[in-house]
């Protein structure tokens, strides 16, 4: 009996892999294995986006390793989101936008697809800055500039899409393998006190304040327009129905959690290194939240080489952020609406509001951790969908939700929408200040 198992087994890994590679057998196990990862790679880069910079190194600057645990239960919750986003495209064929079409009434729809456009709108704001930011740090160009030219380059990169989805999943992971190389550079190079570190995963808060960048890193880590990219990029890994759709759910969480856990990794490297350079232990934590030109140059104060990998890994952050923005809001339009529109108008939409910022003379660092607020808000929009549709048999089939993976994903949409409400309170009744 065990035998046969192990042939069945071996038969299936056969047929995966003939149905992977196109019907031919030509390519080793290994790489036949690899070509089903890659999508969690490219929302991964959404979780390291200038807006995490901001927000981490702000959480990191202002109130030390305080904030540490948020990282941590925010990444993991993007592990488990990112996950049932990836089994909803594998089991449906369809993405979240194209079945909240076939489940929703017309004017919830049209209301998801509007808040989606503004998620949109505030992801490119944090995207272009930051690679304007890194592009003056880098070469010294006016920021409006370097808005501009990150703009173009984040659409000449989204065109490798359309000669192909591998062609631009490695363009992308290339982008983010400087990410991951330019923090490893960095850390190494700052004193961490491990006891402050340890106690940074104890869960508190110190006043509103507090609360709102615990918020700002809830929208920066958990990206609402990746839940919807996820689900449409993991459609084109079917692998034909001789692949078993075990396997290919088995290679997308295994692509999820090396994605995620290298995006986790950094956006803790970033709290770590502000909390290292820049708190001030005893302080109030008033009036020390560093810009990211003031991180650069902390680093400039250690090792030139340490502040070159931050702008270069800040440079690639913006520019592939950029692109799988665009990407998304392709996939939000064409999902919900049944529309698409060109590329090249889709990007001067999206692009305006952050040339806008720019020009206006916004203080860049400020701007960014806002747009996380905002997207915060976003979450609830696409996560309580995501958790109804997988909970659901009819539609997941042999992959629907275990009752402990709804609960858990229903706890961590109640949690983000309880923290939005708390902070819209303390907004509207001037509890910020």
């Amino acid at each position: 009996m065990a035998g046969d198992d192990r042939r069945a087994s071996s038969s299936e890994r056969r047929s995966a892999a003939l149905a992977i590679d196109g019907g031919r057998p030509s390519r080793p196990p290994v790489l036949r294995r690899l070509m089903l990862l890659g999508p969690a790679f490219v929302a991964a880069i959404a979780y390291v986006d200038p807006g995490n910079f901001a927000t981490n190194f702000s959480a990191g600057s202002t109130y030390g390793y305080l904030l540490l645990w948020v990282i941590v239960a925010a990444n993991l919750m993007a592990m488990l989101i990112q996950s049932l986003s990836a089994k909803l495209g594998l089991a449906t064929g369809q993405n979240l936008c194209e079945l909240s079409r076939q489940e929703f009434r017309r004017p919830v729809v049209w209301g998801l697809w509007a808040q989606a456009e503004v998620v949109a709108m505030a992801t490119d704001i944090a995207e272009v800055i930051g690679g304007a930011i890194a592009l003056n740090l880098l070469f010294g160009l006016p920021l409006l500039h370097g808005g501009i030219i990150t703009g173009v380059v984040a659409f000449a990169l989204l065109g490798l899409h359309t000669r192909g989805q591998r062609r631009f999943e490695v363009a992308v992971g290339g982008l983010f393998a400087v990410i991951v190389i330019g923090f490893l550079v960095d850390l190494a190079r700052v004193d961490v006190d491990a006891p402050a570190l340890a106690s940074g995963l104890v869960p508190g808060f110190a006043g509103t304040e507090s609360v709102l960048l615990a918020t700002g890193i809830l929208g920066a880590t958990v990206m609402p327009h990746v839940i919807y990219l996820h689900s449409a990029l993991t459609q084109s890994r079917s692998g034909g129905r001789s692949t078993p759709v075990r396997l290919r759910l088995r290679y997308q969480r295994v692509d999820v959690v090396v994605a995620m856990g290298l995006a986790g990794f950094v956006n803790i490297s970033m709290l770590v290194i502000a909390a290292a350079l820049f708190h001030v232990p005893d302080g109030d934590g008033a009036g020390t939240r560093e810009s990211l030109e003031s991180v650069h140059s902390g680093l400039v104060g250690i090792d030139g080489f340490a502040a070159l990998a931050f702008a270069l890994a800040l440079l690639a952050s913006g520019l592939a952020s950029s692109g799988v923005g665009t990407l998304s809001g392709q996939v939000v339009l064409q999902g919900y609406l049944r529309r698409r529109v060109p590329l090249v108008l889709r990007r001067a939409l999206t692009l305006a509001p952050a040339l806008t910022v720019l020009a206006l003379g916004v203080d860049p660092t400020q701007a960014l951790v806002l747009s996380q607020v905002v997207l915060s808000f976003g979450i609830p929009f696409a996560l309580v969908p995501l958790v109804m549709f997988t909970r659901r048999v009819d539609l997941m089939g042999d992959l629907v939700n275990r009752r402990t993976t709804t609960v858990v994903a229903a706890l961590a949409a109640t949690v983000i929408i309880a923290l939005n409400g708390f902070l819209l309170v303390q907004v509207l009744t001037g509890g910020t200040g």
